[in-house]
């Protein structure tokens, strides 16, 4: 089966410094992808690129089996959606007003959106347990309210791929499980290709079927958690001593600094 992303040989720079190198990737379709590396490591910016926000400076980028330079903003946005980590509102719209910015992919130049488009955000906002927030202003969210909405503007784009990056920052606890066990029911639920950057190791490592880690902009290592999550490779790529050992429950790996 053709992946839904695929990325061969892409390099990045900003001016003369190298910020990716050689990245091989492959996201199959239905697949919870997780990014892990330090800060620097390329995370971001390698999400950047897989959105066509950015152009590689070498390799390329293929959504289907198709270039994503060919394609326009619009034909990206119809396949792919981004949830960034910055996401600032200057007016107070209101949650359905925001998850209806979703749609405009689908809208023709001047149209307004219509009574299909209410459906799906409707849709959306359900999906994401939202729907009873649709009236209120964004800014009178909470954290975890705020990521879920965000989360549901991105699925009205009806796009084949998400990808989130840090989406549980500054969340507590509750919130971030919260989160995680989202996006793993819709990549279930929807055969959504997702792709998540995250400095929580051990929430990748629970809800990720396959993990890329990152060093210096270039692959480490990938494959399943407990192909990647192991003590050496955590030590080497965060340069920090730490103990691996199976979850009692899920048997993924977890991890406690030393």
């Amino acid at each position: 089966m053709e992946p839904v992303l695929k990325l061969r040989g892409v390099g990045f720079d900003y001016g003369s410094t190298p910020i990716l190198r050689d990245i091989d990737l492959e996201v199959g379709k239905g697949e919870m992808l997780g990014i892990l590396g330090p800060n620097g490591s390329g995370k971001s910016t390698l999400l950047s690129i897989m959105d066509g926000i950015l152009k590689p400076k070498r390799g390329a980028v293929e959504v289907n089996g198709v270039p994503l330079r060919n394609l326009g903003r619009g034909a990206v946005a119809r396949k792919i959606a981004m949830v960034a980590q910055e996401n600032q509102f200057r007016f107070s719209f209101s949650v359905m007003q925001v998850v209806l910015m979703g749609r405009f992919p689908h809208l023709k130049p001047l149209r307004l959106e219509g009574e299909e488009d209410i459906a799906v955000a409707r849709g959306a906002l359900e999906v994401t347990h939202c729907l009873g927030l649709a009236g209120r202003p964004i800014h009178g969210l909470s954290g975890g309210e705020r990521q879920r909405v965000l989360i549901a503007r991105a699925l009205a784009q009806e796009p084949q791929a998400i990808l989130l990056d840090e989406p549980t920052s500054f969340l507590d606890l509750k919130f971030k499980r919260e989160i995680f066990q989202l996006i793993g029911r819709l990549s279930r639920e929807k055969d959504l290709s997702v792709v998540v950057v995250s400095h929580d190791i051990d929430l990748v490592s629970q809800y990720c079927s396959r993990i890329l880690m990152l060093r210096d902009g270039a692959v480490f290592k990938v494959g399943e958690p407990h192909q990647v999550i192991t003590a050496p490779n955590i030590e080497a790529v965060f340069d920090c001593p730490v103990r691996v050992e199976m979850h009692p429950v899920t048997g993924r790996p977890r991890v406690s600094v030393l």
